[in-house]
Parts: C-alpha cells; sequence; structure tokens
C-alpha cells in the first residue's frame, strides 16, 4: 500500500506538482496498534503538520486515530471496515474507501440470489457485524425474489458446530451463508460435509484461506464460494496503477492506496490550499459530479490547471462517497473452490 502511494507521489512531483509545489509523503507505523498510532499520529499532525493521513488499517487503530484527525482538521482516509468508524462524529474528515458491511451484506445477497438460491439460512460468529449483515441480507434476499428462513449466532470457541448445523438444515436451505472466521469455519465446513449438505456455501475469502484449503480434504471445500471485495479490474485506473506499480494484478487494497493519493491531491489542486479542511471540502468536488472523467492523478491537474471540472475514476472503484464518507459502490470478486483451489468466477 505504501509503495501504491509512492508511486502515485512520485508520478505527480515528476509532473511538476502542484503550482510548482512538490508533495512528500512521510511514513510513520502504526504497528497496527491503537497506541502505537497515536503517538505516530501526534508525530505526524504536530511536528510534521501534515494536512492528511492516509492508511490506517484496523478499526481499533482508527478509532483511536479519527478523534485526533477530526480536532486538528487533518483528513484521513482508511480501509477500516467496521461500521461505527463512519459513524463517528468526524465532521467530514474521513473518508473509507473500503465498503462497510451494509454494502458488502446486500452484495453478497444480490449474488446469492442471481445464483438462483430461493431459501438462504446464515450461520454467524458472535461479532458486532453479524446481526447487521443478517438484517441487511434478508432485506435484499427478499427484493430478489429469494428468502432468508433462518439465521444463527454461534460461539467461536467451540469444537463442534454439528447442533447448529442440524438447526440450520431443518429449514432445508438451498444455500448457508457462513459469516465467520477461518477457525470456525473450518470447523462447519467439516460439519456440513459431514451432514451431507448438498447445498450452496458461501463464506468471505478471509474465511477460506490457502491455509484453509490445506487443512481440508478436497471433497469438504469442493465448490465453496467465496468473495472479496475486488479492485475494479475493468477500469482504465487499474490498468494505470498495474503499469505504474511494475505488477500483473495489484489487489484491492493496492488500488485503494492509489486512490487516497490521488483524491488528496487533487482535492489539494482544487483547492489551491494544502489543508485538511481544504481536502475535506473538495475532495467530493473532485470524485463525483458531472466532470470530465480522469483516471489519474496527473491527468486530473492537468484539467484542473485549465480551469475544468473533473470527476476522478480510481482503480478501487468510482470513489464516490457518502454524506458521512462511505463508498457508494464497488465491484467484489467471487471465486469457486474447485480442486481445493480458489477459481475466478466473476468480478461484478
Amino acid at each position: 500500500m505504501l509503495k501504491a502511494m509512492k508511486a502515485v507521489i512520485d508520478e505527480v512531483n515528476a509532473s511538476g506538482g502542484v503550482s510548482g509545489r512538490q508533495f512528500e509523503l512521510v511514513v510513520e507505523d502504526d504497528e497496527t496498534n491503537p497506541e502505537a498510532a497515536v503517538r505516530a499520529a501526534r508525530k505526524l499532525i504536530d511536528v510534521t503538520k501534515v494536512p492528511a493521513i492516509m492508511g490506517t488499517w484496523a478499526s481499533a487503530v482508527t478509532t483511536a486515530v479519527a478523534p485526533l484527525c477530526w480536532e486538528s482538521r487533518t483528513f484521513l482516509t482508511t480501509v477500516s471496515g467496521a461500521d461505527s468508524i463512519t459513524k463517528l462524529p468526524h465532521q467530514g474528515y474521513l473518508i473509507r474507501t473500503q465498503p462497510n458491511n451494509y454494502l458488502q451484506a446486500a452484495k453478497h445477497a444480490e449474488f446469492i440470489a442471481s445464483m438462483g438460491v430461493k431459501r438462504c439460512y446464515i450461520m454467524s460468529i458472535q461479532a458486532p457485524f453479524s446481526q447487521p449483515t443478517q438484517e441487511r441480507a434478508t432485506e435484499v434476499l427478499k427484493q430478489k425474489g429469494s428468502q432468508m428462513v433462518g439465521g444463527l449466532i454461534y460461539d467461536k470457541d467451540k469444537t463442534t458446530y454439528r447442533s447448529e448445523v442440524d438447526q440450520a438444515l431443518k429449514t432445508n436451505p438451498d444455500c448457508i451463508y457462513l459469516n465467520g472466521y477461518a477457525p470456525d469455519v473450518t470447523i462447519l465446513l467439516r460439519d456440513l460435509y459431514r451432514a451431507d449438505y448438498k447445498g450452496l456455501r458461501f463464506a468471505q475469502s478471509y474465511a477460506v484461506t490457502s491455509k484453509v484449503l490445506e487443512s481440508l480434504p478436497v471433497e469438504v471445500t469442493e465448490g465453496v464460494i467465496t468473495v472479496q471485495p475486488s479492485a475494479d479490474i475493468g477500469s482504465p485506473a487499474y490498468d494505470l496503477a498495474k503499469k505504474r506499480l511494475g505488477i500483473a494484478e495489484p489487489d484491492s487494497y493496492e488500488t485503494q492506496a492509489t486512490d487516497w493519493a490521488s483524491l488528496v491531491v487533487l482535492s489539494i489542486a482544487k483547492a489551491k490550499m494544502a489543508t485538511g479542511t481544504a481536502i475535506r471540502d473538495n475532495v467530493r468536488k473532485i470524485s463525483q459530479g458531472n466532470g470530465t472523467k480522469v483516471y489519474s492523478a496527473v491527468e486530473g491537474l492537468k484539467l484542473l490547471a485549465q480551469g475544468k471540472e473533473i470527476n476522478y475514476e480510481g482503480a478501487s472503484g468510482p470513489c464516490d462517497f457518502t454524506d458521512i464518507g462511505d463508498i457508494i459502490d464497488c465491484k467484489f470478486r467471487y471465486n469457486k473452490i474447485s480442486g481445493g483451489k480458489p477459481s475466478l468466477l466473476k468480478v461484478a
């Protein structure tokens, strides 16, 4: 992700920067730890006096750093997934390019319905996202002519979920949505196989990792469908990111980092001012609306210098944001497990 941000900044500086000034990317390590993150943010805000902090990952880190940002009027970009992040009183000083739980649940349900599923059952780990996921997926399935026939929330520390599996199978589902993490989903997949369940099994890719696939017999995972947020692999911005980074397939996080740097640069250029408030007040002006579509910061800078309006379309997706900073839409990658390995079904 750092390489992606640096590549954008280097490209912008090589083209002349903004108003003759160069951008400097200052790096501090948050150690994926809230206390370390606060120290790093304090240094960036109080000593380096940056207008923007890009790249908080863990939700706990973002929750700790965000108040420092809005209090100091420093703009913050993040991939943290917890719905609570954008519900903080951040006054517009935060955007999230990672889809929130609400959007993900809707997209998952749309896909499940598109597979011809009529009766879906959701099995969720005890977690803050569990109930909201079930509620949103239930709404969307109904809209698409399918239905959620039931759901349960299970304890993560059990060594078997056979009783939960039996409870789910009583509803005669043709799809079971496994809404958990790798350790518990491993057990669930094994128990579903032992119960001779033949329907569709659907899970997040982080719950069916390569280690999970290696640990289970091929027949246990055969046909499982996994999902993860995807870069916008068909977009011109994605092709530019590939060339800029020199890699064949930048992932969703590398493309989000590409977009953070581009959005910050273009917002500063639009405002003609390098402050957090200037970025906040202009980020939507350069990323959504009726301006000319551009797919890189350099391309956008040329048009802004001519006094033209632009609409930055990113490598991770459209980069259109709600009033509270959530991404409105993005692509998802769907894989099917075959022979113990994932193969691409589609990106949509």
